[in-house]
């Protein structure tokens, strides 16, 4: 069908094409520099998917015709993949990393230090023995 020379970078995303407040998703082979929004910037479909129904089909001796010629699956579809046990590998995080805020302290001259009395402490008197 498609005849790969080149450095290309292919991916196995997914490009959505559901409604508004219904997404559904293709599963589609492209390049890795083109958008997914863009509609027929893709090589081939691969199967759907709809999450809110979680109905997946997949087409998976073309994914992994694919794989072997080097296309990587996102992070979504590599999880997509095991869970149709069409690949068996572990899943990946997909969740953005959360990063602490840091706060910018400038440092300020620390104050001088007062000098403060000495107060010595009475020695300790023993108790004397009564007889």
């Amino acid at each position: 069908m498609f005849d790969i020379v080149g450095p290309y970078m292919l991916k196995i995303r997914l490009q959505r094409v559901g409604r508004k407040n219904d997404p559904s998703f293709r599963v589609v082979v492209t390049e890795r520099t083109t958008a997914a929004k863009k509609p027929g910037s893709f090589l081939e479909i691969l199967g759907n998917y709809d999450p809110r129904k979680d109905v997946h089909s997949i087409d998976a001796a073309r994914v992994k015709y694919w794989m072997e010629r080097g296309a990587q699956a996102s992070g979504t579809v590599h999880n997509l993949l095991i869970t149709a046990g069409i690949i068996s590998d572990k899943k990946r995080n997909v969740l953005p990393k959360k990063t602490v805020p840091t706060k910018v302290v400038e440092e300020a001259p620390a104050p001088a230090k007062v000098a403060e009395p000495s107060v010595e402490e009475p020695a300790p008197v023993e108790a004397e023995e009564t007889v």
